[in-house]
């Protein structure tokens, strides 16, 4: 599974930079029996399996190399997975990523070894592998020097902790549909003005929860004035 999605673009190069190193560990490797068996059934009964504590105990305490490794437990349960948590987990030496299945993990494992418990969103997947993968992908292309630009990250929406300005690319005209005119005036300080309160606009109209978290500027707060005035008065013309 991993190793079809990391076969190509920013991550793969990382790699062969040396930027960046993923090891995925197989649970079974590090259970014992004949069997090498994984999960049983809960205590105290109900559906499902649960993964036994021993092989995840023993995986973790093999592969840690780094004191100051996270060991993060993907789980539906965890705390949301976000940019500023990417940031975070970018400037580590190792991570260590538990992926749950079936009925979850022995809640051993979240008390006594898991030092941080992340979900990517509030679903149920089959298996914290598609999890793992998407916390790979953000995090690795923050590290240093694995993107190409390293300036085009600080224009990634969530980058300030909001959504991104919109982008276009030509034909200058598609299906009727025409690039705004501010984008080839020349003049950059209007361009940038503009990106600015697009970008403001989009998170104020979609998440509004981020810019509750925000600090937000005086030439900021002077542009969503603008952009509620703007919108209140188009609300007025069509009513």
């Amino acid at each position: 599974m991993f190793g079809s999605v990391f076969s190509g673009g920013v991550i793969k190069k990382a790699f062969e930079k040396g930027l960046v190193e993923i090891h995925v560990h197989d649970l079974r490797d590090f259970a014992y029996g004949k069997h090498r068996q994984v999960d049983d059934r809960p205590y105290g009964g109900g559906l499902g399996m649960v993964l036994k504590p021993e092989p995840v105990f023993r995986a973790v305490e093999k592969v840690k190399c780094k004191h100051e490794a996270s060991i993060v437990l993907l789980s539906p349960q965890g705390r949301k997975f976000d940019f500023h948590m990417a940031q975070r987990l970018s400037k580590l030496q190792q991570v260590i990523l538990i992926c749950g299945r079936y009925e979850g993990l022995d809640e051993r494992v979240v008390q006594c070894l898991a030092t941080e418990e992340v979900s990517i969103g509030d679903y149920i997947l089959t298996g914290g592998e598609t999890a793992a993968m998407v916390v790979i992908d953000a995090v690795a292309r923050l590290v240093p020097d694995v993107v190409g630009k390293a300036n085009s990250v600080k224009y990634d929406s969530f980058y300030e902790g909001m959504l991104d300005f919109p982008q276009y690319t030509r034909p200058r005209q598609f299906k009727g549909m025409k690039v705004p005119e501010i984008l080839f005036s020349g003049d950059h300080k209007k361009i940038e003005h503009w990106r600015r309160k697009k970008a403001l606009e989009k998170t104020w109209l979609i998440r509004p929860d981020l810019l509750k978290k925000r600090n937000l500027s005086p030439e900021d707060k002077k542009i969503l004035d603008e952009i509620r005035t703007e919108k209140e008065g188009k609300k007025n013309e069509s009513d």
